[in-house]
């Protein structure tokens, strides 16, 4: 019956604490597992945007120029610098033939990706112009707005404004059109508010189709996947609001400390599984310059990265490979994730490359192992596991200390004293659970001569009050004091260590009494807080 009760070797201490570490979980480890590359030599990156089609190049506005990148090798493959003053927005076209970019002296340009040439230059805003983009579904118009309260909706290819939207009342700074509906988009402003405009609501009084209020100068706007929502950003909070239920608000994340400057939808990617595909994220950047991914479902904030600058904008691919992040200070910081799909791409690139330089190798039949062969029952040891494949381990040899060759052996006082030479507390603690679950302690503490007694009360002493030791060690004090009280009055050795461990306990009752005092103190003040 006793051998039934006896635990795995080595014991180890139940009550030791684990240090405090975030928990990684899998949508964690999703968004660490992009690579950050710094492209430097630019200043100030107000917009970036990805291509949406394939190879999902990304451009990036900084001064007067325009970069194009290529997205698996992070380099600079095109720059187009006919602008005469400063870039402030891009959008790339559906199909990704053409770019448009605006810029602050209130000229709207569109591009030939391939031949950098300018098509077309639309002036009709009489002040910088800050916002510019291709609708999703449309490749026949575009949509600008600037620091002149303005919102027109261009026919670029007759190079005239098709409709002007004059509802806001300050400078509109961004804009998003919808991904389900060619003819709605999002634009929002200084003024705070952020307006749904309807191109077929063709009026004289520029009545927006919806508006609502975010409380703050209106830095990003975007439409949710399922184009029933959108979020915006301004001031310290991103807040979602339901455009089908008439404008509700739907949450507010406030986790920056500085203005949120732009945001973007991220969905994690294809290598997560169908579940973990399908789940969208919104990314923030600010000035505080922390990188916030926000789970708009829970409304909480699942991955978090700090970089040691301003952020101005953020961007990521549409096929879940590539962040980009525009910097005050005209870094680029380009996070890749490799793809599962580029791996097995390389390993046939390098199978057909051997294939070429190596001379083919004439089948040649194995021999098959029958089982009066020896090697029969060797057969695959050499092999590596595949993905997929159950991997059965042979138990690792552990090496055993005494105390638990000791316990092995149930000479339970010689471990206890052997654990109380080590000096080592998690070891000693680790014993003292064993003889508890096998109820042995109490009868080792009586069987202790007064010298092993000595060591006994040296280590209560010390650890006692240690909150990681203390629920098991101050019990077992009581029990000692009670169980060997004649042995210490008889011996002055043993007075000493118990006054010594009384004065050390009421030090921490001192101690324990003054933080109580302490939070007394503290609670009220932080429910007063909480209120405001």
């Amino acid at each position: 019956m006793e051998e039934a009760r006896v635990k795995s070797y080595p014991v180890k201490p139940k009550l030791k604490t684990k240090p405090r570490t975030p928990s990684q979980t899998l949508e964690s480890n999703f968004w660490s597992s992009f690579k950050t590359t710094q492209i430097n030599n630019l200043i100030s990156v107000p917009s970036l945007t990805f291509s949406p089609t394939h190879p999902h190049s990304f451009a990036a506005a900084h001064v007067t120029s325009l970069s194009i990148f290529n997205p698996q090798t992070l380099t600079l493959t095109a720059t187009i610098s006919s602008f005469k003053d400063t870039v402030s927005s891009a959008s790339f076209r559906s199909d990704s033939r053409l770019i448009a970019a605006s810029d602050l002296s209130g000229l709207v340009q569109v591009f030939d990706v391939n031949s950098r040439t300018a098509l077309r230059r639309l002036r009709a805003h009489t002040r910088p112009v800050r916002f510019v983009h291709f609708p999703v579904h449309d490749k026949l118009h575009l949509i600008s707005a600037g620091d002149d309260s303005l919102v027109k909706y261009w026919d670029y290819a007759e190079q005239k404004p098709v409709l002007e939207f004059r509802g806001h009342k300050d400078y509109v700074r961004c804009g998003d059109s919808s991904p389900v509906n060619g003819d709605t988009f999002l634009t929002g402003s200084y003024d705070h508010l952020v307006k749904l405009w309807d191109v077929r609501v063709r009026d004289s009084n520029s009545t927006a189709a919806m508006q609502v209020n975010h409380g703050a100068p209106v830095e990003d706007v975007i439409f949710l996947p399922s184009g029933g929502m959108f979020a915006t950003a301004g001031g310290n909070s991103v807040k979602l609001w339901d455009m089908i239920g008439g404008g509700k608000l739907v949450g507010s994340m406030e986790s920056h400390n500085k203005t949120v400057t732009s945001i973007c939808v991220g969905r994690i990617g294809k290598g997560s599984g169908e579940e973990e595909s399908n789940k969208f994220r919104i990314m923030s950047v600010g000035l505080d310059g922390y990188l916030k991914v926000f789970d708009y479902a829970s409304m909480k904030v699942t991955f978090s990265m700090r970089f040691p600058a301003p952020l101005l904008s953020v961007a990521y691919s549409p096929d879940c490979s590539t962040r980009v992040i525009g910097t005050s200070n005209g870094i680029i910081y380009a996070g890749k994730r490799k793809m599962k799909e580029e791996k097995e791409g390389e390993n046939e690139e390098s199978e057909s490359s051997l294939f070429w330089r190596i001379r083919p190798v004439e089948h040649v039949e194995k021999q098959v192992l029958k089982p009066s062969n020896f090697r029969y029952f060797h057969r695959g040891q050499g092999d590596k596991p595949r993905e997929g494949d159950y991997l059965v381990m042979r138990p690792k040899k552990v090496k055993l200390a005494q105390h638990d060759k000791l316990l092995k052996k149930f000479r339970h006082g010689e471990a206890l004293v052997s654990v109380l030479e080590s000096k080592n507390p998690g070891n000693v603690v680790a014993v003292m659970e064993e003889l508890v679950a096998r109820r042995k302690l109490l009868r080792c503490v009586s069987d202790l001569d007064s010298e092993k007694l000595e060591m006994l009360l040296v280590f209560l002493h010390r650890y006692c009050t240690e909150p990681r030791y203390s629920s098991l060690l101050m019990g077992l004090t009581k029990k000692v004091l009670e169980m060997r009280a004649d042995d210490i009055r008889a011996s002055q050795a043993l007075r000493g260590h118990i006054r010594n461990l009384k004065r050390s306990v009421e030090e921490e009752i001192r101690v324990q009494q003054s933080l109580q005092e302490i939070q007394g103190i503290i609670s009220p003040l932080l429910r007063i807080a909480g209120r405001r």
